[in-house]
């Protein structure tokens, strides 16, 4: 299926819930029988990567590997990157990209010819998140190359961090807020992208924390897939996500890193073995509220 927006929603109905668990390795944080295992810290990220990708596979319809965590090692990191990034397309797995790449048109054309797929180099994913604060013509190179290659796209609209509130939260003279303009900056790119089940190829990352917002901005996106971080570690809840979705149930990725990835091992236990249970109950969460 070549529309992007189509196969992660016909994956997420395969799965029972649209969630996707967040790779975001951190040497320190990941288990010391991983850790203490490898020399070199880029092994050790990958192979837990690996375990949290095997835990997962059968439970999530999609994972997001957060590539700054393997970029800090240089060039075998980013190796790694790619790597990690295969192994969960090899699983049957949605990649999200988690790069939050945007420029000037130039750069921006650069950005994703290196990392969306292009000719016989594979290099990303199904998606990959961008940066929408440049305006519209910082991310038609990636509305482009991503409606060549088949991938999609997310574009950041109003963010999960409290610090994002000082600029997306400002009222503009029409009375609009700053994420408001950008989400129909969104909406009127996206309809050139639209796919069998009605959503864009462009998407919109929409924080969980923000459920007032997230209500008004699914009114000026009803064909936006929300990628929905925050939910978990970030203090986003099951009510705080409702809001981000269609009528029908439709249009949400709710995504969780920490709380999936970094769950307590209880007992003796393995570590994967709390991965898994910690997805299953996401996913759970998630099926719930939509039922």
């Amino acid at each position: 299926m070549h529309h992007a927006a189509d196969r992660l929603l016909n994956a997420c109905d395969q799965r029972g819930a649209p969630v996707c668990v967040g790779l975001d390795p951190v040497l320190e944080k990941i288990p010391a029988a991983v850790r203490e295992g490898y020399t070199g810290p880029v092994d050790a990220l990958e192979v837990f990567c690996y375990g949290v990708l095997d835990a997962v596979k059968d439970v999530v319809p999609a994972v997001k590997p957060q590539i700054a965590c393997f970029e800090r090692y240089g060039a075998a990191g980013y190796a790694a990157y790619e790597r990690v990034v295969a192994a969960a397309a090899q699983a049957g797995l949605c990649v999200i990209a988690d790069a939050k790449r945007g420029d000037i048109g130039t750069s921006s054309a650069h950005y994703a010819a290196g990392l969306i797929a292009g000719g016989d180099t594979w290099r990303g994913g199904d998606f990959l998140t961008v940066n929408s604060y440049l305006g519209t013509d910082g991310i038609e190179p990636f509305f482009n190359a991503a409606q060549a290659e088949g991938a999609g796209l997310f574009a950041l609209v109003r963010t999960s961090n409290p610090g994002g509130d000082a600029l997306q939260g400002l009222r503009l003279e029409d009375g609009r807020t700053v994420a408001e303009a950008v989400a129909d900056q969104v909406a009127a790119l996206g309809e050139g992208g639209l796919g069998e089940r009605g959503y864009s190829l462009l998407g919109a990352v929409v924080g969980a924390t923000k459920p007032a917002d997230a209500a008004a901005l699914r009114r000026r996106m009803p064909r936006q897939i929300f990628l929905v971080p925050g939910y978990g570690a970030q203090g986003g809840g099951a009510d705080d996500v409702r809001a981000c979705f269609n009528p029908d149930g439709a249009g949400a990725l709710i995504t969780a890193s920490r709380s999936v990835i970094y769950a307590p091992v209880r007992g003796c236990g393995a570590w994967a073995d709390a991965v898994r249970v910690a997805a299953q109950t996401l996913r759970d969460e998630i099926a719930a509220i939509l039922a």
